[in-house]
Order: structure tokens, then C-alpha cells, then sequence
């Protein structure tokens, strides 16, 4: 009677090594009658003929992974193309098959989608984040032509979330953050919530293993404590609606761990201090019955304000459909209880999967691609962002927003992420309303650009013609395509200004130094300094003079270079010194600051505050006229809004270790002594405690600020781990900005 969000969900206990090809056929034709078996059973021999006596780290034969990959295909009910695919993913990665074999044997969709979810292995990359941004790139750019690529992409990261037990412990990490930046969040927005809620679990579990069991283990205590309490609510139901001659079907769940512990960080509470860890559906036959069970529902419990939402008027960006409603029941406490038809609760289970439909022997899915209008601008909006960490930023706000609905004074609805704000409306109107907006009417009444809009808000954008973007706006902007049109004006101002500064700096030096900089223009001179120097033509140079990327001298010794001075000839013949090579290299310099600057000699450099890097992060430093360069963890948010023209490559000097102070985040149980415990952690491991503040933020829980002194990121990771051991420590986090 009680489920979770599917009733086949898998427990993080279980392995699907068990699981066998004709277990992958009786799941296909179950959904498929009409799947081509024979050649999903030809993908199953080539598979395992190309994988034979390769092992899995965990000493599992290869196989056992394209063949779960394949069930967890075939669970989605995806078509006979799709479990060939699961069946065929790795092949080109992991073995020596060519793509042309797979075409002729398979066809050329089913190599276009084993492409797709192929990884970039054998591509060079300068940093992991760059890795990481192409990945996600390819994988969208393939879902542009077929959705399959994404749900083998999503059943393959699965599989591997529940195996990562043999990795090293920092690349499980790696992985598991990966999957809650990206996988997770990309699983909800198609939909498919078995998924989504599996991979967030399996993150939890390896992120954060000890407060994973914890909560485990009391959600297991609490199903126990209330097993007779949900039959009692799921009696209640049935007869409510057997009195009424509805007929529907009815169930209580209990919600995941990770959906728990997240809840636990945002409203900064314990776990039994989360009252609506229950949840019950009702699932009726047609749309009529599902608004008579909600009158039903109100009028036998007082229904909590502010706690309906009606998804089936208002469908979600991925097609979900259901009434929300959180009411008073027996006892007075509080029930969330979802609404849905069948077919409904289908789409709920299944997502962009429940809706897809496929055209045999084409690889074009953009009629099915169509449907999802989210997916079509989510590919376009990223189409051109070339830099890794301002894409990577860009997917992961798109992904994880949920959404408000707001009105026109139309009365036009249009979909925003939650957190939106009446400047992102101005841009969904319009780019030029956003452009000129000074601010908003929200429900009649004068509102600031950066209010937060709620579901139902009515919003008309105020403008004046000599308004411009500022970049003040970037700092509470939520949606990315708002973000991208902002940082697009921003820096073509910012160009322009440096292309003037450049061009004032090459002037003034080459007036100081006689040179007639008229003639060089006029020669074409001063293009050929810019080639010579790397710069596309005069006009990049010029940029790159004005941001501080080059200097002036350099520019001036290619337009009047200095006559070179020969050495006498009775020296240079007569006089032979036999030294070693080092006697001619320059002596290395130690950096004051640990930093080393690529292409620059004594340049001032100093730390973003925004992010606070420490050895250990990657590094992108940011050019700033009149203060050197700005040196940023490579994802700071702060790095992707500045214009790519002022980034630079940085890197630690591994030869000056430095010190430096990193913010930290303790919440813990309000208790006398446990600060000094914390204090004492920290003394005991010799780092030193630069700066601390406590509060209580609610009954029996308290917040501890600290700022620490420490020399690598290796240094902060195990002091976490030390203070998260400490009892009554609930969570210890770094804190950015």
C-alpha cells in the first residue's frame, strides 16, 4: 500500500547484477509488442564480444553494465533503438569498435545516439570544468536531434551512481556532485522523478554518507511509528470517495532521504521539525473527478493556506500535471496530498518519455523535441557561450529553478523560475523592454526591478528610452537568457571604452617617444604588430591594451624596433667561456602571493573575496584596469559576468605555500560547550581561527560562522570531516562571497 514514487523503485541497498538479457526482452515487449528482439539480442552478443574480459573496477564482469543500462532503458518503456543503444553505449569508448561498424550493423540512428552518449575521452582538455562543459554540451546539443540520448545518458549515470563503491573516494565525489549539479536536476525537468529522486539519494549517500544514514534511520523508525496512521488516512480516503461513487485509487508514500535533507539545509531545522514527510495520492479516473475529490478533500479537512496549486490549469514546463493541496487531517496534522488521472500520474512517472514518440529510421527528433518548448531554448540559449564555467552556471541555474506562473495586463501567462524577478519578465517580453525597464508595476503597484515575483502576480514593465543595463542588474537577474542580454551589452560598453583607452595609451607613448604613429596606421603597421603579437587584427589589440593584457612597450617595439648591437669581432672570436646551460637561465622567483600569471612578470595580483580560493581549486584570473589581475576559483559566478576578453591563465605556484582564510558554515544542535569543542578540533589539528560568530537560528538549532587559515583545499576537506565527527554537528559547508 505504501510506495514511493514508482513502486519498482530500487533501494540503494540492491545491485541489479542479477539482472539478465531475457529479463530486458520481457520488459521491452511488455511495452513494445512489436520491438525487433532479434536485433536486440545481435546488439547483447556484439556487446559482450567487444567487452569480453574487461572488468568493471568493483571485479565485475563488463557486460553487467550495458545490460543494466539496457533494463533501466526498458523499464522507461522506451523502444527496441533505445535498449540497443544501453546495450551498445560504451562500445566506442571502451573498446576498439569504430562508428562505421556500428552503422552497418545496427543502422545509422543507432549510431548517431551511441555518439551521443558517448563520452569525450580521448579529447584534450586544460581543466576539469572544461571537460565537464563539453560533456554537458555535446549531450545537449545531441538531444537537439533525439531525445534517447538523454534517457540512455540518465539510465547509464544511474547504474554507475549505484556502483561507485570501487572508485577512489575523491573521483566518487566528483561524480556524485556532478549528478546533483547536472543529472539530477536534468531527470526532473524531463520528468522522469524515479530517476531523479535515485540519483539524488545515491549523492547523498556518497557525499554526505553519515548524514545520509541518519536520516535513513530515522525515516525508517518514523514508517514504523506511522504505518497505522497512514492506513487510517488511506481508510479515510476510500470511503470518502466510495461515498461519493468515485472510483480511484489510493496511496501513501514516504518522501526520499535527499528530499529530507535538503529541506532540513533550506529551512535550517531537524528532522523532526519536517512535518510533511508524509504524502498521500489520490488518483481518480477523468478531469471532473479530480476537482470534485479536491471539494471533497476541503470540506472534510481544513485545507492550509497557501498550499494549493493547481498544475492541471497550469501544467509545468515538462508537462506535469496535478493538484497540490496540504490539509489539516486526523489529529490536526498536516497531509500534502497529490491529485492526478492516470494518465496524468503516467506522464508524472515516465516525463518526456510518456510523450515520446520516435520515427523509425530517422535520427530527426524535432517534431517530438518540439513538444518541450524549455529544451529547444535551453539548447539555443547555449549554443554559443563558449567559456566552461559561464556555461556550466548558465545549465545548472536553468535546471534546478521550479517555476512561478505571472500574468500580462493582458492576462497572458508566462512561465518564470522560481526566484524570478520583474526585470526577467521585462526580458521574456521583450529584449529591448528589458534594455530600457526602470522598473514595474507588480499588481498595481510601484515595484523595484529586482522583486521577487509570486505565482499570479500581475507585472507591467515601466520604461524610458535612455535607460541602459547596468551591471548591478547581474547580480540579481535569475534567468539566463535575462543574464546573457545584460552581459552582452556590458561588455560591448566595456570594449569599446578599453578599444579608447587603448588607443589614448598607444598615442601618448608613441608622441613621448618620436614615433609617428599616423605613418604606421596609414602602412598597415600596426595590424602586423597586432598579428605578430597574437591578436587578430588592430582593433583586438587595441582592446587588449586598454583591459591591460599587453603592454605598450611591446606594441612600439614592433613598429620601431631598436637597431641591434653587435658584439666586437675580436671578442666574439678570441674569447670562448665554457659555462653550463643554467648559468644562462633566469633565476626563478618565488610568488609573494603563491600565484604564478601566464605571459606576465611581476604583476600585482590579489584574491577574489566572492570566492576565496585556497590551493587546490582550479583558477582563472580576471585582468582589472588599475589593480593587476583578480584571481577567481575557475566556477566563481563572478568570472562568467566578466567580459572573456579580461581572463587570464593563472596557476598555484607550488613552491610558495600561503596561508590563506577560508569561511565555513557549522550548523549544529544548540548545546552549552559545543562551540568550544568545535574551537578545540581546529586548535588540536594546528589551524588557526581567524574570525568567529554563533547564533541561534531556531529552537535547538545554531549557527557557527568560522574563518580559518589554511594552505590547500586536501588541508579544509579533512578539517570538515573533523568538525562533522564532532556531536552535535549537523552539517559544515564553505562559504562563497
Amino acid at each position: 500500500m505504501f510506495s514511493e514514487d514508482t513502486p519498482e523503485r530500487v533501494t540503494l541497498s540492491q545491485r541489479d547484477t542479477h539482472v539478465r538479457l531475457q529479463d530486458v526482452l520481457d520488459l521491452l515487449v511488455r511495452s513494445q509488442p512489436a520491438a525487433n528482439v532479434d536485433l536486440v539480442k545481435q546488439a547483447y552478443v556484439f556487446s559482450a564480444k567487444v567487452h569480453h574480459k574487461q572488468v568493471r573496477l568493483s571485479g565485475e564482469p563488463y557486460l553487467f553494465h550495458p545490460l543494466n543500462v539496457a533494463w533501466l532503458i526498458a523499464r522507461m518503456s522506451l523502444d527496441d533503438i533505445s535498449v540497443i543503444t544501453a546495450l551498445l553505449h560504451d562500445t566506442l569508448e571502451d573498446s576498439l569498435t569504430q562508428p562505421e561498424e556500428l552503422e552497418r550493423l545496427f543502422g545509422p540512428v543507432v549510431r548517431f545516439l551511441v555518439e551521443g552518449v558517448t563520452k569525450l575521452a580521448r579529447v584534450s582538455f586544460h581543466s576539469g570544468g572544461e571537460r565537464q562543459a563539453e560533456n554537458v554540451r555535446k549531450m545537449l546539443v545531441a538531444m537537439a536531434h533525439d531525445l534517447r540520448v538523454i534517457f540512455v545518458k540518465l539510465a547509464d549515470r544511474l547504474h554507475n551512481m549505484r556502483t561507485l563503491d570501487a572508485l577512489e573516494p575523491a573521483r566518487r565525489e566528483a561524480i556524485s556532485q556532478e549528478t546533483l549539479d547536472i543529472y539530477a536536476p536534468l531527470a526532473n525537468r524531463l520528468g522522469i522523478q524515479w530517476i531523479r529522486s535515485e540519483l539524488e539519494d545515491w549523492a547523498f549517500h556518497w557525499l554526505h554518507p553519515r548524514q545520509f544514514d541518519e536520516v535513513a534511520e530515522k525515516l525508517s523508525d518514523f514508517c514504523v511509528e506511522r504505518e497505522k496512521y497512514m492506513a487510517d488516512v488511506v481508510g479515510i480516503l476510500k470511503q470518502m470517495l466510495s461515498e461519493n461513487g468515485i472510483p480511484a485509487e489510493v496511496s501513501g508514500r514516504i518522501k526520499h532521504p535527499y528530499s529530507i535533507y535538503r529541506k532540513m539545509q533550506l529551512k535550517h531545522v531537524d528532522f523532526d521539525q519536517i512535518y510533511d514527510i508524509i504524502a498521500f495520492r489520490i488518483v481518480p479516473t477523468t478531469l471532473d473527478d479530480c476537482y470534485r475529490v479536491l471539494g471533497l478533500l476541503h470540506a472534510m479537512w481544513k485545507p492550509v493556506v497557501g498550499r494549493f496549486k493547481d498544475y492541471i490549469a497550469m501544467p509545468k514546463i515538462n508537462r506535469y500535471q496535478s493538484l497540490h493541496t496540504t490539509v489539516l487531517g486526523p489529529g490536526g496534522e498536516r497531509l500534502e496530498i497529490q491529485i492526478r488521472t492516470r494518465e496524468m500520474h503516467r506522464v508524472a512517472e515516465l516525463g518526456v518519455a510518456a510523450h515520446w514518440a520516435y520515427k523509425e529510421g530517422k535520427t530527426d527528433q524535432r517534431p517530438a523535441l518540439s513538444q518541450f518548448t524549455w529544451l529547444r531554448e535551453l539548447i539555443e540559449q547555449y549554443k554559443d557561450v563558449r567559456d566552461p564555467a559561464e556555461f556550466l552556471e548558465n545549465v545548472k541555474v536553468d535546471l534546478f529553478s521550479d517555476e512561478v506562473f505571472v500574468f500580462t495586463p493582458q492576462g497572458d501567462v508566462k512561465a518564470l523560475p522560481f526566484g524570478a524577478t520583474a526585470l526577467d519578465f521585462a526580458y521574456l517580453v521583450h529584449t529591448q523592454v528589458g534594455h530600457h525597464c526602470v522598473g514595474a508595476k507588480v499588481n498595481g503597484k510601484i515595484a523595484p526591478l529586482r522583486q521577487k515575483l509570486k505565482n499570479g502576480d500581475t507585472v507591467e514593465i515601466l520604461t524610458r528610452p535612455d535607460q541602459k543595463p547596468s551591471k548591478d542588474w547581474l547580480a540579481f537577474v535569475k534567468t539566463t537568457s535575462a543574464r546573457n542580454k545584460i552581459r552582452s551589452v556590458i561588455r560591448a560598453e566595456e570594449r569599446k571604452r578599453s578599444e579608447e583607452i587603448g588607443r589614448e595609451l598607444l598615442e601618448k607613448e608613441s608622441k613621448r617617444r618620436g614615433i609617428n604613429l599616423q605613418r604606421a596606421w596609414k602602412a598597415g603597421g600596426v595590424g602586423e604588430a597586432a598579428r605578430n603579437l597574437g591578436y587578430k587584427d588592430a582593433e583586438e589589440l587595441l582592446i587588449a591594451l586598454g583591459y591591460g593584457r599587453v603592454q605598450v612597450s611591446r606594441v612600439l617595439e614592433r613598429l620601431a624596433p631598436e637597431p641591434k648591437k653587435e658584439a666586437p669581432r675580436e671578442l666574439a672570436s678570441e674569447i670562448k667561456i665554457d659555462l653550463p646551460e643554467e648559468a644562462f637561465r633566469k633565476p626563478g622567483k618565488k610568488s609573494k602571493s603563491g600565484i604564478l600569471v601566464q605571459g606576465l612578470d611581476d604583476v600585482m595580483v590579489h584574491f577574489a573575496k566572492c570566492c576565496s580560493p585556497i590551493l587546490g581549486d582550479e583558477l582563472i584570473g580576471v585582468v582589472t584596469r588599475g589593480r593587476g589581475v583578480t584571481v577567481h576559483v575557475r566556477t566563481c559566478r563572478r568570472v562568467a559576468d566578466a567580459d572573456p576578453e579580461r581572463r587570464i591563465d593563472v596557476r598555484w605556484d607550488m613552491e610558495s605555500a600561503v596561508a590563506r582564510s577560508v569561511a565555513l558554515r557549522v550548523v549544529c544542535d544548540d548545546r552549552q560547550g559545543l562551540l568550544a569543542n568545535v574551537s578545540n578540533v581546529l586548535s588540536d589539528a594546528g589551524v588557526n581561527i581567524t574570525q568567529v560568530a554563533a547564533k541561534v537560528i531556531d529552537v535547538g538549532t545554531a549557527v557557527v560562522n568560522l574563518k580559518i587559515a589554511v594552505e590547500s583545499l586536501e588541508q579544509l576537506q579533512k578539517m570538515i570531516q573533523k568538525l562533522e565527527r564532532v556531536k552535535g554537528v549537523n552539517r559544515v559547508e564553505r562559504v562563497h562571497g
